[in-house]
């Protein structure tokens, strides 16, 4: 009888005649993830100006009637759907950006692409345009213009990290100002209805902005399968790549479109949550162990963030109500601080190694 030989740490799994390897730390992971989301959207449903019974509330989610179908159902679901989808979609933009730069402080917020998709947005706000319909396909052009031109300028035969993320850093300053040149030059009313969007808020939102965000994110559905796929192959040096018949640049490409993607039509649902791309994909790594960063898990975290996030952004600080894009940038800067110091001492050891052999 023949046995199989797996890698440590997998187990595998049979269906019919087909058999894969699953990471077992990465499957206990992600059911975890999924039971904390489930917690986290049965009290964000559950507390708010009015205390709402669990019970009440998971009858709802699962479709039975209730009393309190109007308030949960109606008033807090939007809301809440609309976190879940762009904290996912967040979670999945900033695991594509850091595995093509392969440097964990590449996210969308940090190159410059929802600066760019806020730039064009707060723009056409500036001169008249408020429809929240229109919102989502700005964010997309402004995100995907803003990072062609960091792709662009980052190039040189190669996508070398470093200048990737120093150039992105560079548009997103540059992005910034133009933003808060729009705010000064547009109507006041329009400039503080600008402002509150910038800042990543969940108040307000409802089925059309969770409409076209879902349609969004099925569209980019059978890409971001094909990304789990393709990350394998991008984290290959280029000489090995090229023996395996690999086109690392096309996947590159790919993968950076697809998280650009990903990013805008969340900034243009729930405005710019930051660092939700930074903070999900490295967590996840870390606490799943894996040797490329997990979209899945990372998409649960994006999800568990954001809807902890504005939880929190609302009782804090009740009967003020903070936008969730202030709660994640107060986690978010000193983790960035922390990574940064730890990413610089990483690079000064191996260059005192290297020097002492």
């Amino acid at each position: 009888m023949s046995t199989v030989t797996r890698p440590a740490g997998y187990a595998l799994a049979r269906r019919g005649r087909g058999s894969w390897l699953v990471h077992k730390r990465a499957a206990g992971t992600v059911v975890v993830l999924a039971l904390a989301l489930f917690a986290a959207v049965v009290a964000n449903l559950t507390l708010g100006e009015s205390t709402v019974s669990p019970t009440e509330v998971v009858k709802v989610l699962f479709g039975q009637p209730s009393p309190d179908e109007l308030v949960v159902g109606t008033l807090r679901m939007p809301r809440l759907v609309v976190g879940l989808m762009a904290g996912a979609a967040l979670g999945v933009a900033g695991a594509l950006i850091q595995t093509v730069a392969r440097n964990p402080l590449a996210s969308p917020e940090i190159i410059g692409v929802t600066h760019g998709a806020s730039a064009l947005t707060v723009g056409a706000m500036t001169f008249g345009v408020t429809s929240y319909a229109a919102l989502p396909y700005l964010s997309v052009t402004g995100g995907l213009v803003a990072a062609a031109l960091v792709y662009l300028f980052a190039w040189r035969g190669g996508l070398h990290a470093t200048r990737f993320v120093l150039i992105g850093i560079g548009f997103s300053v540059a992005l910034r100002s133009v933003t808060q040149l729009f705010l000064t030059k547009g109507d006041y009313l329009v400039a503080q209805q600008a402002k509150v969007w910038m800042t990543g808020s969940l108040n307000g939102r409802g089925w059309d902005q969770a409409g076209p965000l879902a349609i969004a994110l099925v569209v980019m559905l059978p890409f971001v399968v094909w990304s789990a796929w393709a990350m394998r192959n991008v984290t290959l040096d280029d000489d090995t790549a090229t023996a395996l018949g690999v086109s690392l640049g096309r996947n590159r490409l790919l993968l950076v479109i697809t998280g650009v993607v990903l990013a805008s039509v969340a900034t243009g649902a729930a405005g710019p949550i930051d660092f939700v791309a930074l903070l999900a994909p490295q967590i996840a790594r870390r606490v799943t162990r894996t040797a490329q960063i997990p979209l899945l898990s990372s998409a649960l975290l994006g999800a568990f963030v954001v809807t902890l996030g504005d939880l929190l952004a609302r009782k804090l600080f009740a009967p003020t109500e903070l936008p969730v894009g202030v709660l994640t940038a107060a986690v978010g800067a000193p983790y960035l601080i922390w990574l940064i110091v730890r990413t610089s001492s990483g690079r000064t050891s191996r260059s005192r190694s290297g020097a002492a052999q």
